[in-house]
Formats: structure tokens, sequence, C-alpha cells
């Protein structure tokens, strides 16, 4: 599979995101709103890229831009084609946030991301801007925290969901958290959560979060499930290849055993680390809420 490394940029003023509507390209993007950037050149470095396309596709100037999240995206017209993105919090100098487009874009607009449509944006820029509007609120423990990214879930159909999950620890055992991360038959993200566990090892937090993403999936009606990790151990687990050898391990697998039941089909499937990002951003962004409400103390 072909792999393309992107940046995009976060801009904010005050409560409005800016948003760029692409004047060419493929017809999947053409008319449709985006986050600033691009692909990265050959050898170039990523900040490089991202001060770039500010300025050639809008005249702005980038003062600093912090590190946000990491993550992949494989795109429903370019099936051969897994795009990795890069996403900075950017802030413009002093003074330059007055947009100049190039031909690449027609429009501009700063809005309230409640207030965009989900048939006005580009299929990557859905994904990157439900990872922007993820706030953890609170890491007290065994406390569900959930980010809905489609909210009118009328009009997904959620007889099958695809289900990527992670569970970390920071120390193992240690302070620990657990993720999932929901798409449609479509491949849109349609929900995630996760949950701060406490004190406990990474096997444990792994299961968790396939517990947390299966209570959600039968809340959500989902007839079939498939559940991808990137722990080969815990899939193989579950699928029956391994004995479970950790009795820690047995009432969760247990719970995940009894929810299954009210499915009519879930599957586990394993994959490598660089396909779960999300899940995993999702474990990681809790730990460090709970890092610094800890310092904070």
């Amino acid at each position: 599979m072909k792999q393309l490394i992107s940046v995009r940029a976060i801009i904010r003023d005050d409560a409005r995101t800016l948003l760029l509507r692409r004047a060419n390209g493929r017809q999947s993007i053409l008319g449709k709103y985006e986050l600033p950037g691009g692909k990265i050149g050959y050898g170039e470095q990523p900040e490089d890229a991202m001060a770039r396309y500010l300025k050639d596709d809008a005249d702005l100037s980038m003062q600093s831009a912090q590190l946000y999240d990491v993550l992949t995206y494989i795109d429903h017209d370019d099936r051969d084609i897994q795009y990795t993105f890069i996403l900075y919090l950017v802030s413009l100098s002093e003074g330059g946030n007055k947009v100049t487009l190039s031909t690449n874009y027609d429009q501009y607009d700063w809005k309230k991301l409640g207030d965009v449509k989900q048939d006005e944006l580009t299929e990557s820029s859905k994904l990157l801007l439900g990872i922007s509007q993820q706030e953890v609120t609170t890491t007290e423990k065994n406390v569900l925290i959930e980010n809905p990214i489609i909210e009118d879930s009328s009009t997904v159909h959620n007889d099958h969901l695809i289900i990527y999950s992670d569970g970390g620890s920071r120390g193992n055992p240690g302070p620990s958290a657990s993720g999932f991360v929901i798409m449609n038959q479509n491949q849109d993200v349609i929900h995630q959560g996760g949950m701060y566990l406490g004190i406990t090892t990474n096997n444990q937090a792994e299961y968790h979060g396939v517990r947390l993403g299966l209570e959600k999936a039968l809340e959500m009606g989902a007839k079939t499930v498939d559940f991808r990790m990137d722990s080969l151990l815990v899939v193989n687990q579950l699928n029956g290849i391994y004995k479970i050898k950790n009795r820690d391990l047995w009432p969760i697998n247990e719970r995940i055993r009894e929810i299954a039941t009210q499915f009519e089909k879930v599957t586990f499937s394993h994959v490598r680390r660089e396909f779960n990002q999300l899940a995993d951003g999702m474990v990681n962004k809790i730990l460090n809420a709970h890092e610094a409400e800890a310092s904070a103390k």
C-alpha cells in the first residue's frame, strides 16, 4: 500500500477555526472545506511544510506550531493509499491573519465547529476535526469519556460496526487507560471514547478497551462487530488460540464473552500499531490529562 504523509493546521480565532474550500482536485473533495495544509515534500520537515502551505495557499505567516496529534486515514476513493496526517495547533504572526487564497481554494471561512455540516467537509477533515473537538474533561477512575463524531446517528446505519481499541499502562503496572474508536461500514468515525482505569497492567487496559467498545456498540444497536487491535496476545486469547493464565484477566474476559453473545457476530483481528493510532491517541490523551491533573494538585 502506498503511503503519503500530510500536515494540517488547526488555526483558531476565539471559538472559530479556519477552513478553506477546495477549488480544484478530485471530485470527492471539490467544493468542500478542509483544514490548511498538504503533502510533505521529499526531505522536508513537517513544520517547514506547514509554514509553506500556509504562505502559498493563504498568504499567512506562521508564528508557532504545536504538535496536536498523528493519525492514519485510508481515503474511500484511494483504497491503495494510506494517509498519515500530522495535526498542528498553529498560531499566526501578530496581525497576520488576513487571508489571501491561491488558486487551489475559492473561499475561506472562520467557523465554529458546531456549525459545520458534515457534508461540507472532506472525509479526512471530518476525522481531523473530530479529533480536534475531543476534550478530556475528567480522568477520574472508571468515568467513561465519550465523543460522538456524527451527532445525528439516525442517518448512520449501525448494523455493522468496526471498532479499533487500545489500552496502555505507564509502568505496567502503572497509571492506565483504555480507548476505542467506532467506525461505520464506510469507515467514517462515528464515536470514540475511553476511560482512566487507575493502577493496572497493560493487558488489563487492552481488555477494558474491548469491553468499552462492545458495550457502546450494543448501545448503538449493532448486530455485527469487527474488532481491530494491535495486541496480538489479546487477539489470540479472545479467539481462543491462547489460554488466559493471568487470573486478573478472567473477569474482564468473561464480561466480554457475555456481551459478545448479544450480537450476531463479533470478530477480533490484529492490525499493526501504525493502523491503530486513533485508539492509541485516545489512551494517551487520557493519561496525559491524568498526569496534568496530578501535577497540578
